[in-house]
């Protein structure tokens, strides 16, 4: 059973679907790759990154928040296991934002060899990656409204630049359906994207709604979901509705992620997304 801040998804066919991953054949070819994303509003792209690296910097993640209780004592902080009992929130904001957030480790990995040079390649210009840049984790066992990210889109958080932002959603680690992967609304960028120009969405907006099966209701559409391998990346437009499941894994493993996002150098930027996610973000 598959929930998002609690609410259990249908899975009957017109409701829930596989996310589709770029055939091989087109994963070279920048005009299909792009017709894809005018298309789907996402690229699914298999075994994009270095898992060996994916994986040490998810043991450096872990690692780096030692006094925080994250990770059961005594386990590998590359597996991930939740500790019991209460996180440490002071510890845990000490090691997440003046450590990890803001250190080089995570600076290489968003500029890695697969990211910086593959937006380069695929929007044929010098690129920029935003500085804020967003990495959370997840413990088996939360749910309830707040818990998972709900149901957005990109764009209504970065109005003052370049609508063309592309985001990159990279699991560090393998994530299967019930770790609580990253969940798309089929077709969503389009009514999105109308409802844009048209000037009929609320603003400011925020999130959309945690009712994750209320919304495939009412617009009639399937959420698309899979079962990530690290390695595998999600680039998608700034208009596609998005969103997180719970994460239920029985061995009490963490889901561990990072957004980051990039754009053309040329395109207008917004100053907003300049400076590093800090204490003042939230968790």
């Amino acid at each position: 059973m598959l929930t998002s801040n609690g609410y259990v998804l249908d899975e009957s066919d017109t409701r829930l679907a596989e996310l589709e991953p770029v055939p091989p054949s087109e994963r070279g070819n920048r005009d299909a790759l792009w017709a894809r994303l005018r298309r789907d509003g996402y690229l699914y792209l298999k075994g994009q990154l270095n898992p060996d690296q994916l994986l040490e910097f998810r043991e450096f993640y872990f690692a780096s928040l030692g006094e925080a209780n994250v990770y059961a004592a005594g386990t590998d902080p590359r597996d991930g296991i939740a500790a019991p009992g209460d996180v440490d929130r002071a510890a845990l904001r000490r090691g997440l934002f003046d450590h990890i957030v803001p250190g080089p480790e995570y600076q290489a990995l968003c500029t890695s060899q697969g990211i910086a040079d593959w937006f380069a390649w695929f929007l044929g210009d010098d690129v920029h990656l935003h500085r804020r840049k967003i990495i959370r984790h997840t413990k088996p066992g939360e749910s309830g409204i707040g818990t998972a990210t709900q149901a957005h889109y990109d764009l209504v958080y970065l109005r003052e630049g370049s609508d063309r932002v592309l985001s990159m959603w990279i699991p560090l680690g393998d994530c299967p359906r019930e770790r609580g992967g990253l969940a798309y609304l089929e077709g969503s960028h389009r009514w999105v994207m109308r409802q844009e120009r048209e000037g009929t969405l609320k603003m400011p907006a925020a999130s959309i709604t945690a009712d994750l099966p209320g919304l495939a209701n009412e617009r009639d559409a399937r959420w698309l979901v899979t079962d990530y391998e690290v390695g595998d990346v999600v680039v998608h437009s700034a208009h596609i509705v998005h969103a997180a499941l719970d994460n239920k894994d029985r061995g009490g493993t963490m889901r561990l992620s990072t957004d980051i996002r990039y754009q053309c150098l040329s395109e207008p930027i917004d100053w907003r997304w300049q400076e590093h996610w800090n204490y003042d973000d939230g968790l």
